[in-house]
């Protein structure tokens, strides 16, 4: 697989129509409601041409309705949708230049994986029967279906048709292309070769993606560029590094990945968090309004708690560390994932990769550390606690 640096040096000079801003979406203050309910509030987002973009959240923020106001399926109740520049709200989906890829198929069971590829562009008019077959060739091979061609949907496998959904979709030659969590049939091991091919097919195309997923391992694979929604609003868009190393809120470190999470009050001038059985230290001193101690929330990932043995009565009031007991071991592939329940009553998630873990049973005596610098700081009033081990 490409890597990052690599991919953006390959695409920058070469994305179809940067210049001229096709590919381009915008959305301005768009709202839309259902039954009295706000389902987006007030959005503003812009993707660039050639980008690769997904929208993650949870069920009910809001991304599948933004993705369907792209693509036409519904009209925002106000503001305004632009694709490569033009204002689309008021046309229908036809009018618009988007393909949509859905989670199901919905390919024809009687027709030929070919014919389903060329279904679309048989009914546009002035395309002739000679530029149809030469660009269903060239889709069949773009998604790797050539041989393929004259096979009906009901002797393909899962990934198989999605591939036939792509190339249906990429047929048109759409300046911009969405997704709505088109790979959510698969099963684990095709759905992460589906999103390698996804990103580098991409990658090749220049063509803008618009991705809808709730799956974060999926988003961080795949973008440019992640914008996590919750309640119809974008808490934080920034590239798949940012959102999971520099989180902007409580919700989005909670969504992107796993966290421990420690309540506690500011002290020694912000320079420290006062947390149940110990105090949390920090890189840098946080500013809290008003005076005195500011309740708080502290996290800190899982990959960045050490875990030790301890002696059993070894008392440790060591800042950024707790006592507990292993609770439970679990092997991750070449990780070794602790749940760790620490005196003062904390429940600790450590992973640690596993040729650098220690023998360390169920029972064992342990003592969980980290560094100031893996601590983020958030106001406690809008930091929902997810439990260990919940899906996210």
């Amino acid at each position: 697989m490409s890597s990052s640096a690599t991919r953006h040096a390959v695409t920058s000079a070469d994305r179809a129509g940067a210049g001229d801003g096709t590919g381009s979406v915008e959305l301005r203050s768009v709202r839309k409601s259902f039954g009295g309910v706000t389902v987006v509030q007030d959005l503003d987002l812009s993707v660039n041409p050639g980008e690769f973009l997904s929208l993650l959240g949870p069920s009910g923020c809001g991304k599948t309705t933004t993705l369907r106001m792209l693509a036409g399926f519904e009209q925002p109740d106000s503001g305004e949708v632009l694709i490569s520049g033009a204002a689309v709200q008021h046309l229908p989906p036809h009018k618009r230049d988007v393909n949509t890829v859905f989670q199901s198929y919905a390919l024809f069971p009687h027709m030929t994986v070919a014919a389903n590829i060329a279904y679309g562009l048989r009914q546009r008019r002035g395309i002739d029967r000679a530029e149809i077959r030469s660009r269903v060739s060239e889709a069949l091979d773009m998604v790797q279906m050539t041989r393929f061609a004259d096979r009906k949907p009901n002797r393909l496998s899962g990934g198989q048709q999605q591939r036939v959904a792509l190339a249906r979709a990429l047929v048109n030659r759409p300046s911009v292309l969405l997704l709505d969590e088109p790979l959510a049939a698969l099963d684990r091991k095709l759905r992460e070769d589906m999103q390698v091919e996804l990103k580098l097919l991409q990658n090749r195309l220049g063509t803008t993606f618009v991705f809808v997923t709730h799956d974060q391992e999926e988003a961080l694979s795949m973008s440019d560029r992640v914008a996590v929604m919750r309640n119809g609003r974008i808490e934080q868009i920034a590239d798949p590094y940012t959102v999971y190393e520099r989180p902007a809120t409580a919700f989005v470190a909670g969504f992107i990945g796993q966290q421990n999470f420690f309540d506690g009050t500011v002290a020694d001038g912000g320079r420290a968090i006062e947390i149940e059985g110990g105090t949390v230290l920090l890189a840098e001193p946080v500013t809290t309004p008003g005076s005195g101690a500011a309740a708080v929330r502290v996290a800190v990932r899982p990959e960045a708690v050490a875990v030790t043995e301890a002696a059993p009565t070894e008392p440790d009031g060591s800042a950024n560390a707790l006592p507990g007991t292993v609770a439970a071991v679990s092997l991750l592939g070449d990780v070794l994932q602790y749940v760790v329940h620490a005196d003062a009553g904390h429940e600790l998630l450590a992973r640690v990769p596993r040729r650098q873990a220690g023998r360390l049973a169920e029972g064992a005596r342990v003592r969980c550390s980290w560094a100031p610098s893996d601590v983020h700081v958030f106001p406690a009033e809008a930091t929902p606690r997810a439990p260990i081990g919940s899906a996210k």
